[in-house]
């Protein structure tokens, strides 16, 4: 074990992959703010719907958040030329999991590893070649890691896309049904769309979308199928880019294959007058006890946390309780009706809720289908009307198609929601069964 994870390796791959992390944490950041998601996800909202426990984690007022993102992207900046490396990539991955944490109504798994690779990268020495800060202290310059820092990037990747591949193997996935779902709202592109619709076209992108989940690390890993793998990579990435614009991710997944590739062929290609290190020298530092226990539990966690749904009852598609950190990307479609009836117990008195005046158009769509939405709105309501001197009941007619099937009621009608309390590690029985 100290052999493979503490023989030095060279460490070109990790030094171009700070440059192109930190550039694509900048192109994130600003491109957030550019794009409108910044205001319409954090600025026009009355309020954020944020991880449950961190309620105290709401967006900052008016034009301030413009400021909090392009301070992060200044980070971004300051990570890719490597000066202050470590203090930036910390405040860069604090920032980054304060926005990550206050809101979920925008809730992808590529924001969810970009907060775990943000702190990933405070702890590997990725700012020892190519960067201020070594030009300022020439003692801090290297050309060399441990491998564990290349590996701990691997395992990695290998549970995100092992766990995306398995997620896959169910039925709606498997007869392309969902796929078709995801298409037609798809078919308005231009050129592409109307081939979008095509079953074969549905059929090939489930069925590879599993074979490349599944398979792409190994292949990277083994030599002679590495250059086909990547290619197959650039083709993967960048159609999920064009099809599903999901912001930096498939560009940042492509950065990850450095770490695949010979030192020598990073080196000759990105920083031709960078020394080869060829000394494979093992150097045991004297913190490595604690490294290795510290990346073992962080690694237990992370093999942990995407298998809890199989232990909280029903279905996951339906209950939503166990579906976020678990690397389930784009597996469902699901659409809802929702009517709150919020009754003033001191008269028996009912008082309307028009969702419009509380929620923005995609607020009311989360809501709609998953309930730790609806147990949040309804704590926020109960919340509000208190603050009014009113004693309030609350119950909800919901009812929610998954994948297309028919609409079945999600949540029982006879809780009042108002009482109901959130079980953080369990099943919450106020969501009524699946079948």
């Amino acid at each position: 074990m100290t052999s493979f994870l503490f023989r030095h390796i060279d460490n070109s791959m990790l030094i171009v992959f700070r440059i192109c992390f930190g550039l694509l944490c900048f192109l994130e950041s600003v491109g957030a703010i550019l794009t409108g998601w910044v205001k319409r996800t954090l600025i026009e909202p009355q309020f954020t719907f944020n991880f449950i426990g961190f309620d105290w984690l709401q967006p900052l007022p008016s034009t301030w958040m413009y400021v909090f993102y392009i301070v992060m992207g200044i980070f971004g900046l300051l990570i890719m030329i490597g000066y202050k490396y470590r203090f930036s990539a910390l405040l860069f991955a604090l920032m980054w999991s304060a926005t990550y944490f206050m809101q979920k109504s925008s809730y992808n798994n590529h924001y969810y590893l970009l907060f775990l690779l943000s702190f990933i990268m405070v702890i590997l020495p990725a700012h020892h070649y190519a960067s201020v800060d070594a030009k300022l202290n020439p003692k801090l310059k290297q050309i060399s890691m441990p491998s564990w820092c290349r590996w701990a990037i691997i395992f990695q990747l290998f549970i995100v896309y092992t766990y995306a591949s398995v997620a896959k193997l169910y039925p709606d996935w498997l007869n392309a049904s969902v796929i078709k779902l995801l298409m037609q709202g798809k078919s308005h592109f231009p050129i592409v769309g109307s081939i979008l619709q095509n079953e074969f076209v549905h059929y090939f992108i489930a069925y590879s979308g599993i074979i490349f989940d599944g398979l792409i690390i190994p292949l990277l890993l083994f030599k002679p199928t590495r250059k086909y793998a990547f290619f197959a990579s650039i083709f993967f990435h960048l159609f999920n880019s064009f099809i599903f614009h999901i912001g930096i991710f498939p560009y940042l997944s492509l950065a990850f294959c450095l770490f695949f590739f010979e030192p020598k062929t990073v080196r000759n290609l990105f920083l031709k007058k960078k020394e080869l290190y060829i000394l494979n020298e093992i150097k045991k530092p004297k913190y490595s006890k604690t490294l290795v226990a510290v990346l073992s539990i962080y690694f237990v966690i992370q093999i942990a946390l995407p298998l809890r749904h199989h232990f909280i009852e029903d279905d996951v598609l339906w209950t939503e309780e166990g579906h976020r950190l678990s690397w389930r990307m784009m597996l469902r479609a699901k659409s809802g009706s929702i009517h709150f009836r919020v009754v003033d117990q001191s008269n028996n008195t009912i008082i309307p809720i028009k969702l419009n005046e509380y929620l923005t158009k995609k607020q009311q769509r989360n809501l709609k289908t998953k309930p730790d939405f609806i147990w949040q709105f309804s704590q926020r309501l109960k919340k509000k009307f208190e603050n009014e001197g009113k004693s309030v009941a609350i119950y909800v007619t919901s009812f929610v198609s998954v994948n297309g099937k028919s609409s079945k009621r999600l949540i029982n009608p006879e809780v009042d929601m108002a009482k109901a309390q959130w079980n953080y590690f369990g099943h919450n029985d106020w969501i009524l069964p699946s079948k």
